[in-house]
């Protein structure tokens, strides 16, 4: 499988890249004109730990149609300094750090944040840590972008109880149909990611392919979850054209159909500027 060329008038959204990682920063701003040659119109990059906050936020500036958001990754609060963690979690100075950057005109998001059991971080205060997230987004009235591994309950009992109004996303969806169900009945996007071009992610592929196109976003995670035949590579923002055939595939829908709905669900989560008027 090759990157697909976008030589049609739809558009598209990646709605997770971490497109401020060091892989990239060599052939970021081509890669970026590329990616809006082909009508990438936004691309989302997602909070992981406070120091990229600011270089995320300075890429937004640079590169039109890119937004970012703000959070810490469970897979990063291992890196996070003493002074940043206490007893209940992240300290109130990063709570208010976090809070600061998360008014900031082109932050769209609280987040990546979630619950990781594949990981030696305590999860317990990992839970502590989704929760004061769940509540910044409430606070600032802003969508929460989720990690979920091996957590699907846990993560759920705190979204139905705390229930954020603008509601968010599970990153790189991965379950089965019922468990796709449950969160989109609470108001979650579901991320569509690589794992769908993969033939044994059975469930994954039959819970997308019934749920409604409204319920999914586009997402590609680079430099990360490498589609099949591209294993071994960092992933790219431009693979998100093949993940939108490959989801248009598996529904029997046109790419077009899946682009224009995929796009108009993350405008709306992330309160996007129209394509005709990015900034």
């Amino acid at each position: 499988m090759s990157v697909e060329k976008n030589t049609d008038s739809h558009g598209f959204v990646d709605s997770h890249c971490h497109f401020d990682f060091a892989v990239f920063d060599k052939h970021r701003l081509d890669l970026w004109s590329l990616c809006r040659e082909n009508n990438i119109q936004h691309l989302l990059i997602p909070g992981v730990h406070p120091d990229q906050w600011k270089t995320s936020y300075e890429l937004t500036r640079a590169l039109a149609g890119v937004k970012f958001a703000v959070g810490v990754h469970p897979w990063w609060i291992a890196k996070l300094d003493d002074k940043h963690l206490n007893i209940k979690g992240l300290s109130p100075s990063l709570l208010r750090q976090l809070g600061r950057n998360s008014q900031r005109a082109s932050c769209v998001a609280i987040g990546e944040c979630g619950a990781d059991k594949t990981i030696a971080t305590n999860f317990e205060l990992q839970l502590m840590i989704l929760e004061q997230h769940i509540h910044c987004a409430c606070e600032t009235d802003l969508p929460i972008i989720i990690h979920v591994r091996q957590s699907q309950n846990e993560t759920l009992r705190l979204l139905t109880r705390f229930k954020p109004a603008r509601g968010g996303v599970i990153h790189g969806f991965t379950g089965s149909l019922h468990l796709a169900r449950q969160y989109w009945a609470l108001g979650f996007y579901l991320g569509v990611g690589g794992s769908i071009t993969y033939a044994r992610a059975n469930k994954t592929r039959e819970a997308l392919a019934k749920m409604p196109l409204e319920s999914l976003l586009l997402e590609t995670d680079a430099p990360d979850m490498p589609l099949q035949g591209f294993q071994g590579a960092p992933n790219s923002p431009l693979k998100i054209i093949n993940i939108a055939r490959a989801l248009a595939d598996l529904r029997h829908e046109t790419i077009e159909n899946i682009a224009r709905q995929t796009t108009e669900n993350a405008h709306q989560l992330f309160n996007l500027t129209p394509a005709n008027s990015l900034t």
